[in-house]
């Protein structure tokens, strides 16, 4: 399998996001639901922390590829709700880094919405993976 980036946007020097990734030859997809900042309770953490649920979240969804057998390197794309795009855009650092210490370059999608299925969350991710 081979992935192409196109379109790259880079904030200081840092991907951001592609504006597409184009896959050949895949041989597995994984379609992951959203993922949110739960503890191993099920109970949601950092709230009001938009930085902290911005990293439990990505760490849950790493576990969970990986689980599947794939890695965050492996996710070609991410959909990315929030309650508070203006918190979640001040912080995206958080994001990026988090992605990038994966070597997760994913086309993206960023969207704010007036609720998410609890109101303690101020973010949920979902992703797609292929290899």
């Amino acid at each position: 399998m081979t992935t192409h980036e196109i379109g790259p946007r880079l904030v200081d020097g840092r991907l951001m996001y592609n504006r597409a990734v184009r896959v050949d030859d895949p041989r597995s997809w994984l379609f992951v639901s959203g993922h949110e900042a739960r503890d191993d309770d099920g109970a949601i953490t950092h709230r009001g922390d938009m930085a902290g649920q911005m990293r439990l979240t990505l760490q849950r969804l790493g576990e969970t590829v990986a689980e599947a057998g794939m890695t965050m390197a492996d996710v070609v794309q991410i959909r990315i709700v929030t309650t508070d795009l203006a918190a979640c855009t001040s912080r995206y650092d958080v994001l990026m880094d988090g992605l990038a210490a994966v070597g997760c370059r994913p086309a993206s999608l960023l969207a704010e919405v007036s609720a998410l299925s609890d109101p303690d969350m101020l973010i949920e991710i979902e992703a797609v993976a292929v290899r």
